[in-house]
C-alpha cells in the first residue's frame, strides 16, 4: 500500500493514516462523480463535516466485484485539518456552477488576487470542479485543489478588513501573514520595500482605509 498525503480534497491524511487514493482513476476510468463518493456535501453545513467516502460506500464497487478489494480501515480515523472558516456546502450546491462567475471575474480583471493556472480549469459544468479545480486529473489531492479566498470573493465582495473578516473566519483566529511585523508595518507605506501588491488583494480588497490594519 502507498503512504497517501491526502485522501480527497477534504483534508489531510494524519499521521498513522496510511490512504491510498487516485481520484484521476476513479474520475477517468470507473466514470464516478464527485457526489458518487461524496455524498454528504449535499447536506453539509459546516466546513469540519467529515466529507470523505464511509467504508459502506467504498464496499459497493470494491467488494461488489466491480473493483479491486481495498483496506478501507483508515478511513475509520480520519479527521479533517482545523478550519479558520465557515462554509456550507448544502448552501453553495443549491446556488449551482460557480465556474463562470470565477471565469468572467479574471477575464474581466475583477478577481481579487493571482489567479495563477486557474482559469484553464474553469470551462466546466460541475460544480464541484469549479472550486475544487483539477482534483479529476490527480493521483495525488492536495490542498492545491482547495479554493483560493479570491474565489469566494467573486460573490462575497465587501472587502472591509477587519471588520468583514469574521463573516467569514472563525472569532479570534489569527489571519496575519508572518510577513506582517512591525518593520513591514512602519515601511510598507515609505517606498522602502517591495512587494506585490496584488498578493494584497484577498485581504484589503482594492479600496481600504488605515482602519484595515491599523
Amino acid at each position: 500500500m502507498v503512504c497517501a498525503v491526502l485522501l480527497c480534497a477534504c483534508g489531510p491524511v494524519l499521521p498513522g493514516q496510511e490512504l491510498t487514493f487516485s481520484h484521476r482513476l476513479h474520475f477517468v476510468e470507473a466514470n464516478t462523480t464527485c457526489l458518487d463518493c461524496h455524498a454528504v456535501a449535499r447536506e453539509s453545513k459546516a466546513a469540519a463535516d467529515i466529507l470523505v467516502p464511509t467504508e459502506e460506500q467504498c464496499a459497493v464497487c470494491h467488494e461488489g466485484g466491480t473493483a479491486t478489494p481495498v483496506d478501507t480501515a483508515g478511513l475509520k480515523n480520519f479527521k479533517t485539518k482545523p478550519r479558520s472558516y465557515r462554509f456550507n456546502h448544502e448552501f453553495h450546491l443549491r446556488l449551482g456552477n460557480a465556474a463562470p462567475l470565477i471565469a468572467a471575474a479574471i477575464d474581466g480583471g475583477t478577481y481579487l488576487g493571482k489567479p495563477g493556472d486557474v482559469r484553464k480549469h474553469l470551462d466546466t459544468g460541475d460544480s464541484c470542479q469549479a472550486c475544487h479545480r483539477g482534483v479529476w486529473q490527480t493521483d495525488l489531492a492536495n490542498e492545491a485543489h482547495l479554493p483560493l479566498m479570491p474565489d469566494c470573493l467573486v460573490c462575497h465582495s465587501e472587502v472591509d478588513n477587519p471588520f468583514s473578516c469574521e463573516k467569514c473566519h472563525l472569532e479570534g483566529v489569527n489571519l496575519r501573514p508572518a510577513d506582517h511585523t512591525r518593520d513591514f508595518i512602519d515601511l510598507h507605506s515609505t517606498g522602502k520595500i517591495s512587494y506585490d501588491k496584488q498578493t494584497c488583494l484577498p485581504c484589503h480588497g482594492r479600496d481600504f482605509s488605515c482602519m484595515g490594519c491599523h
